[in-house]
Protein backbone atom coordinates (compact mmCIF):
# COMPACT_ATOMS: atom_id res chain seq x y z
CA UNK A 1 0.00 0.00 0.00
CA UNK A 2 2.90 2.35 0.59
CA UNK A 3 5.91 3.12 2.77
CA UNK A 4 5.59 5.88 5.36
CA UNK A 5 8.26 7.58 7.45
CA UNK A 6 7.09 8.64 10.93
CA UNK A 7 9.25 11.45 12.31
CA UNK A 8 8.15 11.93 15.93
CA UNK A 9 10.19 12.17 19.15
CA UNK A 10 7.30 11.43 21.54
CA UNK A 11 7.52 7.66 21.98
CA UNK A 12 3.86 7.16 22.91
CA UNK A 13 2.56 8.99 19.85
CA UNK A 14 5.11 7.42 17.50
CA UNK A 15 4.23 3.91 18.70
CA UNK A 16 0.49 4.58 18.47
CA UNK A 17 0.75 5.90 14.90
CA UNK A 18 3.17 3.14 13.89
CA UNK A 19 0.86 0.37 15.12
CA UNK A 20 -2.19 1.92 13.49
CA UNK A 21 -0.55 2.40 10.09
CA UNK A 22 0.88 -1.11 10.09
CA UNK A 23 -2.54 -2.50 10.98
CA UNK A 24 -3.97 -0.51 8.04
CA UNK A 25 -1.51 -2.25 5.71
CA UNK A 26 1.29 0.31 5.39
CA UNK A 27 5.03 -0.29 5.78
CA UNK A 28 6.53 2.13 8.29
CA UNK A 29 9.92 3.47 9.34
CA UNK A 30 10.55 5.70 12.34
CA UNK A 31 12.93 8.50 13.26
CA UNK A 32 13.16 10.66 16.38
CA UNK A 33 15.48 13.35 15.01
CA UNK A 34 15.08 15.87 12.24
CA UNK A 35 18.63 15.51 10.86
CA UNK A 36 18.33 11.73 10.82
CA UNK A 37 14.96 11.94 9.04
CA UNK A 38 16.46 14.18 6.38
CA UNK A 39 19.14 11.58 5.62
CA UNK A 40 16.47 8.87 5.40
CA UNK A 41 14.32 10.73 2.87
CA UNK A 42 17.44 11.35 0.79
CA UNK A 43 18.21 7.64 0.56
CA UNK A 44 14.87 5.81 0.83
CA UNK A 45 11.91 6.07 -1.56
CA UNK A 46 9.06 6.87 0.83
CA UNK A 47 5.48 7.39 -0.33
CA UNK A 48 4.66 9.82 2.50
CA UNK A 49 6.29 11.47 5.52
CA UNK A 50 4.54 12.29 8.82
CA UNK A 51 6.72 15.10 10.18
CA UNK A 52 6.52 16.48 13.71
CA UNK A 53 7.45 20.14 14.13
CA UNK A 54 9.28 20.00 17.46
CA UNK A 55 12.25 17.69 16.86
CA UNK A 56 15.80 17.46 18.21
CA UNK A 57 18.67 17.98 15.80
CA UNK A 58 16.60 19.98 13.30
CA UNK A 59 13.00 21.12 13.63
CA UNK A 60 10.30 19.97 11.24
CA UNK A 61 10.08 23.29 9.39
CA UNK A 62 13.81 23.18 8.62
CA UNK A 63 13.60 19.54 7.54
CA UNK A 64 10.74 20.38 5.20
CA UNK A 65 12.46 23.46 3.80
CA UNK A 66 15.63 21.47 3.10
CA UNK A 67 13.68 18.63 1.49
CA UNK A 68 11.83 20.93 -0.88
CA UNK A 69 14.99 22.89 -1.63
CA UNK A 70 16.66 19.62 -2.61
CA UNK A 71 13.83 18.70 -4.96
CA UNK A 72 12.39 15.93 -2.71
CA UNK A 73 8.69 15.99 -3.56
CA UNK A 74 7.37 13.19 -1.31
CA UNK A 75 4.04 14.22 0.32
CA UNK A 76 4.44 15.55 3.87
CA UNK A 77 1.84 15.81 6.63
CA UNK A 78 3.01 18.01 9.50
CA UNK A 79 2.21 16.98 13.09
CA UNK A 80 2.29 19.66 15.76
CA UNK A 81 1.02 20.65 19.17
CA UNK A 82 0.73 24.22 17.93
CA UNK A 83 -2.67 25.23 16.59
CA UNK A 84 -1.92 28.83 15.69
CA UNK A 85 -2.73 30.04 12.20
CA UNK A 86 0.84 31.32 11.79
CA UNK A 87 2.27 27.82 12.29
CA UNK A 88 -0.22 26.34 9.85
CA UNK A 89 0.61 28.93 7.20
CA UNK A 90 4.33 28.48 7.80
CA UNK A 91 4.07 24.72 7.28
CA UNK A 92 1.90 24.90 4.18
CA UNK A 93 3.95 27.70 2.65
CA UNK A 94 7.07 25.65 3.32
CA UNK A 95 5.76 22.86 1.14
CA UNK A 96 3.67 20.68 3.46
CA UNK A 97 0.74 18.89 1.88
CA UNK A 98 -1.37 18.80 5.04
CA UNK A 99 -1.30 19.73 8.72
CA UNK A 100 -2.65 17.81 11.76
CA UNK A 101 -2.81 19.32 15.25
CA UNK A 102 -2.28 17.15 18.34
CA UNK A 103 -4.13 15.56 19.95
CA UNK A 104 -5.76 13.88 16.96
CA UNK A 105 -7.90 10.79 16.42
CA UNK A 106 -6.25 8.07 14.40
CA UNK A 107 -9.18 7.83 11.97
CA UNK A 108 -8.66 11.52 11.10
CA UNK A 109 -4.94 11.00 10.52
CA UNK A 110 -5.56 7.85 8.48
CA UNK A 111 -8.10 9.66 6.31
CA UNK A 112 -5.55 12.39 5.59
CA UNK A 113 -2.85 9.80 4.84
CA UNK A 114 -5.15 8.05 2.38
CA UNK A 115 -6.09 11.34 0.74
CA UNK A 116 -2.44 12.21 0.15
CA UNK A 117 -1.68 8.70 -1.06
CA UNK A 118 -4.62 8.81 -3.47
CA UNK A 119 -3.12 11.90 -5.04
CA UNK A 120 0.02 9.87 -5.73
CA UNK A 121 -1.60 6.62 -6.85
CA UNK A 122 -4.95 5.41 -8.13
CA UNK A 123 -4.75 2.08 -6.26
CA UNK A 124 -6.86 3.17 -3.28
CA UNK A 125 -10.45 1.93 -3.74
CA UNK A 126 -13.39 4.30 -3.50
CA UNK A 127 -15.70 1.51 -2.32
CA UNK A 128 -15.25 -1.31 0.17
CA UNK A 129 -17.57 -4.31 -0.01
CA UNK A 130 -17.80 -7.66 1.75
CA UNK A 131 -20.59 -10.07 2.59
CA UNK A 132 -23.40 -7.81 1.37
CA UNK A 133 -22.07 -4.71 3.17
CA UNK A 134 -20.63 -1.85 1.11
CA UNK A 135 -19.14 1.53 2.00
CA UNK A 136 -18.70 4.44 -0.40
CA UNK A 137 -15.62 6.14 1.10
CA UNK A 138 -16.00 9.40 -0.79
CA UNK A 139 -19.73 9.89 -0.33
CA UNK A 140 -19.56 8.37 3.19
CA UNK A 141 -22.56 6.16 2.46
CA UNK A 142 -23.25 2.62 3.65
CA UNK A 143 -25.51 -0.08 2.24
CA UNK A 144 -26.54 -3.56 3.34
CA UNK A 145 -27.72 -5.91 0.58
CA UNK A 146 -28.22 -2.86 -1.63
CA UNK A 147 -30.28 -0.93 0.91
CA UNK A 148 -28.84 2.33 2.25
CA UNK A 149 -28.33 2.49 6.02
CA UNK A 150 -27.53 5.56 8.09
CA UNK A 151 -24.30 5.36 10.07
CA UNK A 152 -22.85 7.96 12.41
CA UNK A 153 -19.28 9.10 11.72
CA UNK A 154 -17.95 6.77 14.43
CA UNK A 155 -20.05 3.83 13.22
CA UNK A 156 -18.80 4.43 9.68
CA UNK A 157 -15.17 4.46 10.86
CA UNK A 158 -15.72 1.22 12.78
CA UNK A 159 -17.40 -0.41 9.77
CA UNK A 160 -14.52 0.74 7.56
CA UNK A 161 -12.01 -0.91 9.90
CA UNK A 162 -13.89 -4.20 9.63
CA UNK A 163 -14.29 -4.01 5.85
CA UNK A 164 -10.60 -3.31 5.35
CA UNK A 165 -9.83 -6.50 7.26
CA UNK A 166 -12.64 -8.98 6.46
CA UNK A 167 -12.47 -12.38 8.15
CA UNK A 168 -9.68 -11.09 10.41
CA UNK A 169 -9.94 -10.83 14.18
CA UNK A 170 -9.51 -7.22 15.31
CA UNK A 171 -8.77 -6.66 18.99
CA UNK A 172 -10.50 -4.01 21.06
CA UNK A 173 -7.15 -2.19 21.35
CA UNK A 174 -6.77 -2.09 17.55
CA UNK A 175 -10.29 -0.76 17.09
CA UNK A 176 -9.88 1.81 19.85
CA UNK A 177 -6.68 3.20 18.35
CA UNK A 178 -8.05 3.31 14.80
CA UNK A 179 -11.44 4.78 15.54
CA UNK A 180 -11.04 6.74 18.78
CA UNK A 181 -7.41 7.86 18.75
CA UNK A 182 -4.35 7.55 20.98
CA UNK A 183 -5.93 9.25 24.00
CA UNK A 184 -8.46 6.46 24.57
CA UNK A 185 -9.10 4.79 27.93
CA UNK A 186 -7.98 1.13 27.63
CA UNK A 187 -10.59 0.14 30.20
CA UNK A 188 -13.45 1.67 28.22
CA UNK A 189 -16.27 -0.51 26.84
CA UNK A 190 -16.93 1.95 23.99
CA UNK A 191 -15.92 -0.62 21.34
CA UNK A 192 -18.45 -3.13 22.63
CA UNK A 193 -21.14 -0.45 22.67
CA UNK A 194 -20.49 0.61 19.08
CA UNK A 195 -20.20 -2.96 17.86
CA UNK A 196 -23.70 -3.44 19.27
CA UNK A 197 -24.89 -0.35 17.37
CA UNK A 198 -23.26 -1.62 14.18
CA UNK A 199 -24.77 -5.10 14.54
CA UNK A 200 -28.21 -3.53 14.77
CA UNK A 201 -27.65 -1.80 11.42
CA UNK A 202 -25.54 -4.32 9.47
CA UNK A 203 -26.96 -7.53 10.91
CA UNK A 204 -25.93 -9.21 14.15
CA UNK A 205 -24.64 -12.32 12.37
CA UNK A 206 -22.08 -10.34 10.38
CA UNK A 207 -19.86 -9.36 13.33
CA UNK A 208 -18.67 -12.32 15.36
CA UNK A 209 -17.30 -12.11 18.89
CA UNK A 210 -14.06 -14.07 19.24
CA UNK A 211 -13.83 -14.72 22.95
CA UNK A 212 -10.73 -13.24 24.57
CA UNK A 213 -9.51 -11.76 21.28
CA UNK A 214 -11.96 -9.29 19.73
CA UNK A 215 -14.34 -9.14 16.79
CA UNK A 216 -14.41 -10.41 13.22
CA UNK A 217 -16.49 -9.42 10.18
CA UNK A 218 -17.77 -12.51 8.37
CA UNK A 219 -19.59 -12.95 5.05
Amino acid sequence: MGRILIVEDEERIATFVDKGLRAAGYTTDRSERGDEALELVRTVDFDLVLLDVGLPGMDGFEVLRTMRGSGIAVPVIMLTAHSSLDDTIRGLDGGADDYVVKPFRFDELLARVRARMRERTSDEPNTLAFGGVSLDLRARRAAVDGVTVELSAREFALAESFLRHPDQVLSREQLLSRVWGYDFDPGSNVVDVYVRYLRAKLGAERIQTVRGMGYRLVG
